[in-house]
């Protein structure tokens, strides 16, 4: 059945026109929302580590954020919206002095009302089915296109996104039943009209589901996502907490997510990835990654729920759930935008798999050590307990104890933590020295130095990072590779987090006012290494670079909208240790093994893949175009399924400590096969073994002085 499109916009039109009630909850505080622009704009402004000026340059940022914050799909506002908007393009700088919200209030009232008209507009478009021969396309990076001209093209912005998921839906339901008809002979398949009025009908469902969850949302909420349009203008890790997020942020930093072991946080309307625990079910399942974006939840084979809109406490009593049960994420990846169905089966999430751990491994008749440390973690508020440079200083005597002849310290997907413990580290593997430099604004950097002269390890070492490996992180591998006391190996660069961030609580800057402002993590200082280049934006460039699937990615520090820039300040005094005899012919000839290596060729290839399907968003909506399209896609997916598949002749261990542990902790021994099992499969760490095995210290030790 063909509809007529102009009568539908018609219809909309008129029944848009007649529905003024605003069903969103708008309780507003008004004096609360000037207090907390006035306490943001003083911390701002005096204490942030930028000094930015409130200008027209500033307010046209805020003005461009807070828009498409709101509407980062172009489904409510048009070009006639932004034309009345843009009267206070440029005076919003001049608002916020004066805790003025005129631009705020505007925008956010015509949000509501727009809300509403977007109910009717999906309600009538899902009403009929689509012209599915019709021959056009759709591109969804939603940053490039334009909002559209006026309600008649927003209506088809609004048919075209509903037209591509249902041909979604359609091609899930048509794929079950050919799977369906390889067991059961007897399954008669719908026909195609049945099929596409099911599509039409989930999508419904999941657009009312949705708009449901929109209409809980209260002004604080959308109020927040001004906030954080404004605070953002001064880096992408300044952000707004109010009360409500502060005590979920708590709940998730406490723990809350241990089901699939996983960190979530809100992005406008969507629940991301922020961060794996290590040896959780997530990150020992391997498919969900950290910028990845949670669409759906399903328990089981039961039916996924769309969780788009949702408030993250709600999110995480889906994806929350008992040991041994199964939870299926429907994601949109990160790296290439597409969508996918991931399964999980939930269990306890130990903190001990967040700290160091090792593994001994033989290699041409030579022990080596490997260790994994996942996090710079430490106890501020009883020192005396247990912390990564304390672990990490044990660790490596108990290998020395088995004879190990090199060292490999693993410290790829690591966040980063507390910066002393770095230094600690680092401080283990030279006799003393500079480390880092830390800068205040308008301040000279204060150079943080290792005052311990003794060397905990003096053999060779090979330091493993990848695109993730960030902030203190990239401390200790800078400061290692400064001192050319290690070799760096793994991806191109490192992730460039060179900032650190102090959470504030706003009554502390209104101590009269009697309710709960909320806080603000904002950036106070930046790092420096001892070679006076900042890590931030370029991270820590690897002396030997490996292919993996960020290769030709957008990905990192340098890939957020208003990332401090990389900057420089004069070199600390240091010396190179010329630990090496043979440095440079190491890292020549892994060099060579790794432009010759077949697997990383094809690594290479599938990261050249990755990348150019992140750069094609357009998706045709004639459903025999689209068929094509995605066959075309998972055929070529299909050549890469491979690609990471890999086995080394290499037996990894347990150092000897933890064996008698194994007989009181039988879990503990299973996630250690689990974890030296996949030692012995990754590429990355054969190579480095490579690298460890042929690396020759300098007996001299001469110095060469900096």
């Amino acid at each position: 059945m063909k509809t007529n499109f102009k009568t539908i916009v018609a219809f909309i039109t008129l029944v848009a026109l007649t529905c003024n009630t605003i069903s969103a909850n708008t309780t507003k505080d008004p004096e609360k929302d000037k207090v907390i622009i006035y306490v943001l704009r003083n911390i701002l402004t005096r204490g942030h580590y930028v000094q930015k000026e409130l200008d027209d340059t500033f307010s046209e940022y805020i003005y461009n954020e807070f828009i498409n914050n709101l509407d980062p799909s172009k489904r409510y506002f048009t070009q006639e919206d932004l034309k009345e908007f843009s009267q206070y393009k440029y005076e919003i700088d001049d608002q916020l002095k004066d805790s003025d919200l005129t631009f705020y209030n505007l925008v956010y009232h015509r949000f509501l009302e727009k809300i509403q008209s977007a109910k009717t507009y999906y309600s009538v478009l899902l009403s009929h089915p689509f012209n599915y021969k019709k021959n056009e396309s759709i591109d969804i990076d939603y940053e490039k296109i334009p909002f559209a001209k006026n309600e008649k093209e927003l209506v088809d912005y609004w048919r075209k996104q509903l037209k591509l998921q249902v041909l979604g839906n359609i091609e899930a339901t048509e794929e079950a039943n050919k799977e369906k008809l390889k067991t059961d002979k007897n399954f008669k398949k719908p026909t195609f009209s049945t099929i596409e009025a099911e599509a039409r009908s989930k999508v419904k469902k999941d657009m009312d589901d949705l708009y449901i969850r929109i209409d809980e949302l209260e002004n604080s909420d959308w109020y927040s996502t001004f906030l954080n349009s404004v605070v953002s203008g001064f880096d992408p890790h300044t952000s707004y907490m109010s009360p409500d997020i502060k005590t979920r942020f708590d709940q998730d930093m406490s723990g809350k997510l241990e089901g699939i072991g996983a960190r979530l946080f809100k992005k406008g309307i969507y629940t991301e990835i922020d961060e794996l625990i290590s040896g959780g079910p997530a990150w020992k399942q391997g498919e969900l990654e950290t910028g990845d974006i949670i669409l759906k939840v399903a328990q089981g084979d039961k039916e996924p729920i769309d969780i788009v809109g949702m408030r993250l406490d709600d999110a995480i009593k889906f994806i929350k759930g008992p040991k041994g049960t199964e939870v299926r994420l429907t994601v949109k990846k990160k790296i290439d935008g597409s969508i996918k169905v991931i399964s999980i089966i939930r269990d306890v999430v130990e903190l001990e798999e967040t700290f160091v751990k090792s593994s001994i491994v033989e290699k041409n008749g030579k022990k080596y050590g490997v260790i994994n440390l996942p996090k710079f973690y430490i106890d501020f508020k009883d020192q005396n307990n247990r912390d990564s440079a304390k672990d990490m200083a044990i660790e490596i005597n108990r290998l020395k104890e088995q004879g190990v002849e090199g060292l490999i310290v693993d410290l790829r997907n690591n966040g980063g933590g507390s910066l002393k413990t770095a230094i600690e580290i680092a401080g283990l593997f030279i006799d003393k020295g500079p480390i880092v430099q830390v800068k205040y604004r308008g301040e000279n950097p204060i150079i943080r130095d290792d005052t311990d002269p003794k060397i905990q390890w003096n053999g060779p070492l090979v330091i493993m990072v990848n695109e993730l490996s960030a902030s203190a992180s990239e401390i200790f591998a800078a400061a290692m590779q400064d001192y050319k006391r290690a070799i760096i190996i793994g991806g191109k660069q490192t992730y460039g987090k060179g900032t650190v961030q102090n959470i504030l609580p706003l009554n502390k800057f209104a101590q009269n006012y009697p309710e709960d402002l909320g806080v603000i993590k904002m950036t106070i200082q930046k790092f420096y290494r001892i070679n006076g280049g900042s890590t931030q934006i370029e991270g820590v460039y690897s002396d030997i670079a490996m292919p993996d699937r960020y290769s030709y990615m957008e990905f990192g520090e340098r890939d957020l909208d208003e990332a401090l820039p990389w900057d420089k300040v004069p070199q600390a005094k240091y010396q190179k240790t010329n630990s090496y005899s043979n440095f440079a012919d190491v890292v020549y000839k892994s060099k060579n093994r790794i432009n010759n290596s077949a697997k990383f060729q094809a690594i290479n290839e599938y990261a050249k893949w990755l990348k150019k399907n992140q750069d094609d968003t357009t998706y045709s909506l004639n459903y025999e175009s689209f068929k094509k399209g995605n066959e075309a896609k998972e055929n070529e997916i299909k050549k890469f399924k491979d690609v990471f598949k890999y086995q080394s002749d290499l037996t990894f261990t347990s150092p000897k400590y933890e064996l008698p542990l194994f007989k009181k902790d039988t879990v503990l021994e299973t996630k250690r096969k689990v974890w030296h099992k996949n030692l012995s499969k990754d590429i990355y760490v054969n190579e480095a073994l490579n690298v460890l095995s042929e690396l020759k210290m300098n007996p001299k030790h001469e110095i060469v002085k900096k």
